[in-house]
């Protein structure tokens, strides 16, 4: 397993968070490095099984030579429907580390950092779907704002979009340097800072990652047995906003549900009134882990 592909954060908040029981079922959907499900392993006796999910190529090669460990590589918005592949219609618990990996940060050739000149791509899964370079050079401006806007919280999203445009007509932007010239033509603020803004839009345009994160929710709820933990961390104030809200209410839109009878449904308990945040050693460490924000629930019903 490769110790360098990304570093576990909050590694040991998130087993306790799970509450594994040794003869359980448990789901990493983010594999990545493995340093997580590495982790997990150690807590399972021999009846204990851990599916792990990863849909880039590369997190293959950090797999992990357990007979008790399976490596299921799909995205887990696909999460139920694999999982009954090999049988399983219940689990005991379900890890999500949401974002980026620091591999993927760090290699030059997947397009996802800004200090490297590479194609653009971002793609988590570089065999299908469109890349970054489609999304900037085929987007319509008002395209291009409301990702840059929402996604990026871009403060001059509309003016970068039509720089974009406008830069694109004259010779496509083609690589991730192509991409930040035209950045600091507009940037305010920090000059890294909005250009991660940028980056991280597109990203999460190009992966539909809101979106999977939303269907994967629904999923775990389904199969997740009766005091089954959901353990979710989170980078982005908007996946932390869709987990808060799926937790306390069973839906995205932070409104109660009430059954037929008025009574209001509670599928899952909150086990964290606030997110658990990395500590002073581990921010030392990995400042990756900075933004990072853990939500552990646990299913009633």
């Amino acid at each position: 397993m490769s110790t360098s592909y990304h570093i576990p954060v909050m590694l040991n908040e998130c087993i306790d968070g799970l509450n594994i029981q040794p003869n359980g079922i448990y789901v990493d959907v983010t594999f990545g490095g493995g340093g997580h499900s590495k982790k997990i392993l150690e807590q399972l006796d021999g009846n204990g099984k851990l599916f792990a999910f990863d849909v880039d190529d590369d997190a293959k090669r950090n797999t992990i030579d357990d007979k008790r460990f399976t490596l299921i590589q799909a995205n887990y918005r696909h999460l139920k429907k694999f999982l009954k592949v090999y049988g399983v219609t219940k689990v005991d618990g379900i890890l999500a580390d949401f974002g980026i990996s620091s591999y993927q940060i760090d290699e030059p050739s997947r397009g996802f950092a800004t200090r490297f000149e590479a194609e653009l791509d971002m793609r988590m899964n570089r065999k299908e779907g469109v890349s970054a370079k489609n999304v900037v050079n085929e987007y319509t401006a008002e395209q291009l704002q409301q990702i840059l806007g929402f996604y990026g919280e871009v403060i001059n999203a509309k003016t970068l979009a039509q720089k974009i445009v406008e830069q694109r007509t004259i010779h496509p932007i083609e690589t991730t340097k192509d991409l930040v010239d035209v950045c600091k033509t507009v940037a305010k603020g920090i000059d890294a800072k909005y250009y991660a803004q940028v980056f991280q839009a597109i990203r999460i345009e190009v992966n539909d990652e809101l979106n999977a994160i939303k269907d994967f929710l629904q999923q775990s709820m389904e199969i997740l047995n009766k005091n089954g933990r959901l353990v979710i961390m989170s980078y982005h104030s908007l996946e932390d906003r869709l987990t808060k809200n799926f937790m306390k209410h069973g839906n995205f839109e932070n409104e109660p549900v009430k059954d037929l009878y008025g009574n209001f449904e509670h599928h899952l308990k909150v086990i964290t009134k606030k997110p658990i945040e990395a500590g002073v050693a581990e921010l030392k460490s990995n400042p990756r882990s900075r933004s990072a924000k853990l939500r552990i629930a646990e299913k009633i019903d």
